[in-house]
């Protein structure tokens, strides 16, 4: 079988690395013959997250190639893209460079949908507020990172839905075991993005440290600072992310409760668990699902909430030991990359 993958950014954009890029061993092998072509390339993602130049040429180029590949493709018996063929294109030009014969698969790991329709632009909103809609109303099957997701591919008569998590190689996230310290370490792994969320819950961090014995580890969050405390600054890196989650003596994820967040997926708390640390999140969209309340973390809504949990954390190891086993159990049930692996093969066999 031949399969034409469009995924949005290359291997260094975490969204197209975990939905898309840890799967093309599976694939493979399983027989499938592959071309995949990231839209954006890694000059794009290292000016989201590291401030360099706009690559204005790689993208128009990137347009360009994606357009011939779609031109070809009846050659392919499925395409599997992420989100859109061609962001900020308008549905007239895209929809008959992607409906044909050849079998679509859609993808959506956030509510990518309302950064048209939520625009604060009325033009935008009304030429691509539609955009994502029409996408999922052909596509032969859409694949939902979460019930959010899911409820709006209902909304516009999808063909086929099917609620697919965002997972983890649970075999490479695993706690590598960091030595014996004295201090409680409050960890966080993301991107310049969604550091904003950190600022919710300044005032609880700022009281533990103020406990004495603790510090905050910010792993991709740039040079984000605030006023009353210091925070450990870390450059995320795919060759050391798992090593420094396991430093963490608890991860958190804070969300405000908005219609973007609702679509999250929750990658954050699933690394964590997976390597055996316990969380705290806010209680938003697929955290629900995935923090069990008093058993692999907890749920925080409001300062007081965070407060008070992070407190209990610090305080009891025994406590933070026995939720980080019942995490990782948690997370290999549920979020595997090998269980997903047969799921989304059997997937793409069905729809042939």
């Amino acid at each position: 079988m031949r399969i034409l993958i469009l995924p949005r950014y290359e291997i260094n954009g975490p969204s197209s690395r975990y939905r898309f890029f840890q799967y093309l061993p599976y694939l493979k092998e399983q027989g499938w013959e592959i071309t995949i072509n990231p839209l954006l390339g890694a000059n794009y993602v290292k000016h989201l997250y590291e401030k360099a130049p706009f690559p204005l040429v790689e993208i128009v180029f990137g347009y360009f190639k994606r357009m011939f590949l779609l031109l070809r493709k009846g050659k392919y018996d499925i395409i599997w893209v992420e989100q859109e063929a061609f962001p900020w294109i308008p549905s007239f030009i895209e929809k008959p460079l992607i409906k044909s014969k050849t079998k679509l698969i859609a993808d959506y790991d956030d509510a990518f949908f309302h950064r048209y329709d939520l625009h604060k632009f009325f033009l935008i909103r009304y030429i691509l507020g539609k955009k994502i809609d029409m996408v999922m109303s052909i596509a032969n099957l859409v694949l939902a990172g979460n019930e959010y997701l899911s409820d709006r591919a209902k909304e516009n008569n999808s063909q086929s839905i099917e609620i697919f998590p965002t997972v983890v190689d649970t075999d490479k996230f695993v706690n590598k075991g960091s030595s014996e310290k004295d201090y409680f370490t409050i960890g966080w792994i993301g991107s310049p993005s969604t550091k904003k969320y950190l600022f919710m819950i300044e005032e609880a961090l700022k009281e533990i440290y103020n406990l004495g014995k603790a510090k905050i580890t910010l792993v991709g969050a740039g040079d984000l600072k605030f006023k009353d405390f210091p925070t450990d600054n870390i450059d995320w890196d795919e060759q050391t992310e798992v090593e420094e989650i396991s430093k963490f003596d608890v991860g958190i994820m804070p969300l405000v409760d908005g219609p973007f967040e609702r679509g999250k997926c929750g990658l954050k708390l699933i690394q964590y668990l997976s390597c055996g640390i316990p969380v705290i999140g806010s209680p938003v969209g697929v955290n629900n699902q995935i923090i069990q309340h008093g058993i692999n973390g907890f749920k925080a809504d409001t300062v007081k909430d965070w407060t008070k949990y992070l407190r209990i954390m610090k305080e009891d190891s025994d406590l933070r030991k026995k939720m980080g086993i019942e995490g990782r159990k948690f997370i290999v049930l549920n979020y595997s990359l090998k269980h997903n692996s047969s799921k989304l093969i059997s997937l793409f066999e069905s729809i042939i």
